[in-house]
């Protein structure tokens, strides 16, 4: 597949995850073609002009079809601009002023997908969910009917993306399928950083753990059929949780990730891992400075990146990140688990396949393809055929749990 919308790589690919999430309504094709042609070869900028205007006219549109009561116009408009708002947000860093710009957006951004799952059938429930002195923000979206206890999807989100995309690549299609789904921020991600500045932590046992506790109170999830599932970073979280949880029924990692840190060694290369591995912190830091410096457009990625650790030094940084390797507790993982190993994997190249090697328990390592245009990180075009083999999956592991 040749199609290309923007010489940025990472603009390029959030046109292709927008794309993708119209298959569960989150966006319309017509709007991100025209929207991506206006910002083919646009700067920070203009990215982010383009989508923030995008959305504000979606939700206009969103707000006149809840004033005339008409439902269903209503909530797929939402969650529309919930997305857009979302796509902006990828450029915020590189703008002046951008914490002041990302508090507007994130806001509008947020109070979209509120008013998107608050017209969904029925309403989701919005819950706080008990974590260590406070609580974790989340949504439980179920589908209609009195179903009774269900089996329920944690869904899981990676180190950056809004959670109208955790809900288009994996709480819809549970939902669809009569799962209830879990949506949340952990430490680190969206509400958790923008709103109380918590950031991110490598032993996410201490995440999934109080989540899982919580599910087993309700009534209406099925205890025996909890299931765990993440995208990109939580490749990470999902089997480092399973190496201490064990109350979840099945899980899958898109894709695997072994060591958080290969994706940011991947980019930087040899020299300056060699250098880090020096220990030499002052000549690491001086030399990423003046890298950074001399390149808005990596620095804006960098600083995007680095925001949910909160670590300014890059030797630090790294040094962080580098804690975030499942290695050293892969071995105690025996719940079932399913990875994902799509062609062209960008950001964790052959992780996929390092991490389903390293696996002792039951395990499933699912290829996507260029030829079925179901490749790259999280196969954002390939949205139909990774629901049909994942759920599959998950549906023959969850009804050998309920009739054993």
């Amino acid at each position: 597949m040749t199609h290309r919308f923007s010489k940025n790589e990472q603009f390029n690919y959030e046109i292709l995850l927008a794309l993708g999430s119209a298959w569960r309504r989150g966006a319309d094709v017509g709007e991100v073609l025209a929207t991506a042609s206006a910002v083919a070869d646009g700067d920070g900028e203009t990215w982010f002009a383009a989508w923030t205007g995008l959305a504000r006219r979606v939700r206009e549109q969103a707000d006149r079809s809840a004033a005339e009561e008409r439902t269903v116009s209503a909530r797929d408009a939402y969650l529309r601009a919930a997305g857009y708002y979302g796509t902006a947000l990828v450029a915020v860093d590189a703008l002046a002023d951008a914490e002041a710009r990302l508090r507007e957006v994130f806001t509008a951004h947020r109070d979209c997908f509120d008013r998107f799952l608050q017209a969904c059938d029925p309403p989701a429930e919005r819950v706080s969910i008990p974590y260590e002195t406070g609580w974790l923000p989340g949504y439980l979206v179920g589908p209609p009917g009195d179903l009774g206890p269900l089996p329920t999807l944690i869904v899981n989100n990676g180190s950056d993306g809004p959670i109208s995309s955790a809900w288009t690549l994996l709480g819809a299609p549970a939902v669809a399928r009569e799962y209830r789904a879990l949506l949340f921020d952990g430490p680190g991600q969206q509400s958790m950083l923008f709103d109380r500045g918590v950031t991110f932590r490598p032993d996410w046992e201490h995440v999934i753990t109080p989540i899982v506790d919580f599910l087993l109170e309700r009534g209406d999830v099925d205890p025996r059929r909890i299931v765990l599932a993440g995208v990109s970073q939580a490749g990470y979280w999902v089997p480092r949780a399973l190496a201490f949880e064990h109350r979840i029924a099945a899980a899958v990692a898109d894709p695997g990730v072994v060591s958080v840190a290969d994706g940011w060694w991947h980019n930087l290369g040899g020299d300056l891992r060699a250098l880090w591995e020096s220990g030499d912190r002052a000549a690491f830091d001086r030399v990423m400075t003046e890298a950074l410096d001399g390149d808005p457009e990596l620095a804006a990625i960098w600083r995007r990146r680095a925001k949910p650790y909160g670590i300014d030094s890059p030797f630090d940084l790294l040094t962080e990140v580098s804690a975030y390797d499942v290695t050293p507790v892969v071995g105690r993982i025996t719940t079932p688990l399913l990875i994902t190993d799509p062609d062209g994997e960008q950001f964790w190249p052959g992780a996929s396949q390092r991490l389903y090697d390293a696996l002792p328990g039951p395990k499933h390592l699912v290829r996507f393809t260029e030829e079925e245009g179901a490749h790259l990180h999280c196969e954002p075009l390939g949205r139909a055929v990774f629901e049909q083999r994942v759920f599959d999956w998950l549906d023959a592991r969850l009804a050998s749990v309920q009739h054993p």
